[in-house]
Parts: C-alpha cells; structure tokens; sequence
C-alpha cells in the first residue's frame, strides 16, 4: 500500500472507533433509561405555582392548539400568560378569545420592542415580570402537549432532583420527506457537542437547554438576571443554561417520551435557514463552526467519500491498495448505519430512513455555510421578519 493508502486506512480505522463509541453511548443511554412520560410521578400535594409563559409572534396557526392543550393541564395550580409579541396576524386575537373563557390565562399584547433586544426574550421578560409563579415554565408556541400531566411530572422530576434548571426535550414531529432526512443528523450535532450526560455533571462546564420547555426557579432565573442577560442571544435557552451551570444552580435536561411534540420546520428553506440560526446562535465564532464543518465531513462523509472513490479507482485497476482501502471504507459505512438505526429509533424519528443518513449530511454542511455566511462584516440575521445587526449577537454567554 502507498503512504496515501495507509494515512486513509488509518483514519478510517479512527472513524470506525468513534463509531463504535456511539453504539456504546446509545447502549448506556437506554439502559440508563433517563426518560420522563406521564407515567411519571407527580409534584406532592402542596405544588408551587406555575407560571407558564408563551412568547408568540405571528403564530395564528398554531396559538390556540399550544394553549389549548397548557390548558387542560392537570397540575392544580398554574397560570397562563401569553405574550403576543407585535404579530401581525390573528396570534393577539385568538389568545383574546381563548382568555375570555378561562382566568388562568391573560394576554399581553407587546407593541414594540427596545433597542438592543431580541423579540423573544423582551417577550419573556416581559410576560415573567408580570407572573407571579414560584416556577417559570417557558414553552414555545408551536409545541403540542400530548399528555395532560405534561406540567405534572415536569415539577415531580425537578422537585426530586433539586433542578433549578431543568428542560424537557421534546419529540420532533416529522411529516415531510426533507424533515425526516435533516431534522435526526442536526439534532445529533447538537447531541455530540452537548451530551446530556455531561450537561446533568456539575462538574463539567457543557451547558444545554431546549426553549420548547424550560422549568426554572424564580430565583434561579432573578439569580442570573433573567433574560437581560441573554438579550442580544438568538439562542437563548442556551446561553441561559450557561449562566445557570457558571452560577454553580443545578441543571438539568431529560429526553420526554409521550408528553409533547414540536413541528420545527415545514419545508427545505425553513429547515436550512432555521438550523443555519440554531448553529450559528449556538457556536457563533469561526473556530466552532469549523469544527463542526470538520466533525460532518470526517466522521460522517469521509467513509462514503472513500468508500466511492477506492472500490472505483480498484474496479479501473488501480491496484489491490485501493481495493482494501475501499473494503474498509464500506465496512466503516457499515457500522455507521448500525448507529444511525439505533440513533433514529432511541429519539423516535423514521429509522427506515437510516439510508438517508449522508443526505442529511450535506443538508447540515449548507445549513452551517448558513451559520458561516453570517460571520462576515454587515451581515443580519432575520428572525420572525425582525433584522438583527451583528452587533446584537455578539452579546457572550
């Protein structure tokens, strides 16, 4: 074999190892079985407060089924509070009627929105100052709540686990082709770099949250300084996670199963232009997004990439090195699916779709070209048709 040869063989066989890795993590993932359903146990009898706060802008598709179903809770003692967050759609009107039937629910309709905030967290902020829960429940409004002891188990957890912190994954609703092909690889990105394992370690600095569904202290979020501090975030249930782990409060994250489902994304562009978002406000510097490029091509990529071009190059004569290279490269292939199989049906998305895997692959690598494109001088980010200039991402958590 030339020295060509053997440096990709050797790389391979690394790849092959970090594969290996995640059938392992997989392994001590479900037998672990760090799950929350509502089968779960419950707050004690003397439940705190909940204030549940939705910040909504132009979500008239989707308001009345997310408060709808907060609504048929059956934790005993909570509040709703909806910040209708300058929509221009009919967000402000439905929330209206729907407070109209039951008093646990009121309306805040914000009209602008101050210089040096992003809309979501001056919405929260906003909505918080005007709650008066011992917990904060922070959801999205295109989040679906599929039990009705959502809240319940929520606090039954964060209660047993002293959480300050704790947020509740949910379970992505794929319909479309596009969906079910970049929503599993993204998530899995954010996975590898924020492993749950390490997020619930107070000893370790990795931080991570989903603004889906937050559970926080009031004190803890007063002990951070709300959502002033992540004002000029686009991510901000992360940057929040952040400030909460360098406080020394307690953090938690836990994958649900059965309590709720969220539709990110609806077509290609929405996907693409979205995660671009996510990554970008997640890493946001230069060094992080490429080595998130560098991760996806390596792990992910290279296997097919050399699988494709050694068994080509050995079919043209090339020699029985190629041959060998390609051979380990398709059993590197192999493996990698095995993964994915496993991967795609612990977080329950269509693991026949496992074939799709370097697809999503290349989706993903556009998407963080998005999130790269956004580095440069001038550049804005567009979020919920509100421009921000560089100035107001650059804020660090």
């Amino acid at each position: 074999m030339s020295a060509v040869q053997i440096v990709l063989a050797v790389l391979l066989f690394l790849v092959a190892l970090v594969w290996c890795s995640r059938h392992l993590m997989i392994w001590r993932e479900n037998r672990q079985n760090q799950l929350l359903t509502g089968d779960c146990a419950g707050p004690p009898a003397d439940c705190p407060k909940i204030s549940v706060i939705i910040a909504a802008k132009d979500e008239a598709a989707v308001i009345e089924t997310c408060v709808r179903t907060i609504l048929d809770q059956d934790y005993p003692n909570y509040e709703v509070i909806v910040c209708n967050d300058r929509s221009d759609d009919e967000t402000g009107a439905i929330a209206g009627r729907m407070a109209l039937e039951d008093d646990r629910l009121r309306v805040i309709n914000i009209r602008q929105l101050p210089e040096g905030w992003y809309g979501k967290s001056h919405a929260m902020q906003t909505g918080i100052a005007e709650s008066t829960g011992e917990y904060i429940c922070m959801i999205d409004a295109d989040c679906r709540q599929l039990s009705r002891r959502t809240l319940s188990v929520a606090m039954g957890y964060a209660l047993a686990t002293k959480a300050d912190l704790l947020s509740v994954l949910p379970v992505l609703e794929m319909k479309g082709f596009w969906e079910n092909v970049i929503q599993p690889v993204c998530g899995a990105l954010m996975i590898i770099w924020f492993r749950p394992d390490r997020v619930n370690d107070p000893a370790k600095k990795t931080a991570y949250a989903n603004g889906a569904f937050m559970l926080i202290r009031r004190e803890a979020y007063e002990a951070i300084g709300g959502h002033e501090s992540v004002r000029q975030e686009l991510n901000e249930d992360m940057h929040m996670a952040a400030h909460i782990k360098r406080a020394g409060l307690n953090l938690r994250v836990i994958r649900g199963e059965g309590l709720y489902t969220v539709r990110m994304y609806t077509s290609l562009g929405r996907i693409l232009r979205g995660w671009g978002r996510i990554f970008f406000g997640t890493f946001g510097t230069l060094d992080k997004l490429l080595a998130t490029l560098a991760v996806v091509f390596v792990i992910s990529l290279l296997p097919w990439a050399a699988a494709t071009a050694a068994l080509w190059l050995a079919a043209g004569g090339a020699g029985r090195g190629w041959l060998a290279v390609g051979v380990i490269a398709a059993a590197v292939v192999a493996l990698q699916l095995s993964v994915i199989i496993r991967f795609y049906r612990l977080i329950d998305a269509k693991w026949t779709m496992f074939w799709t895997y370097p697809l999503g692959c290349l989706m993903a690598v556009w998407a963080l070209l998005i999130s790269l494109s956004r580095l440069r001088p001038g550049a804005k980010v567009v979020w919920k048709s509100t421009a921000y200039g560089k100035s107001q991402r650059t804020g660090g958590a």
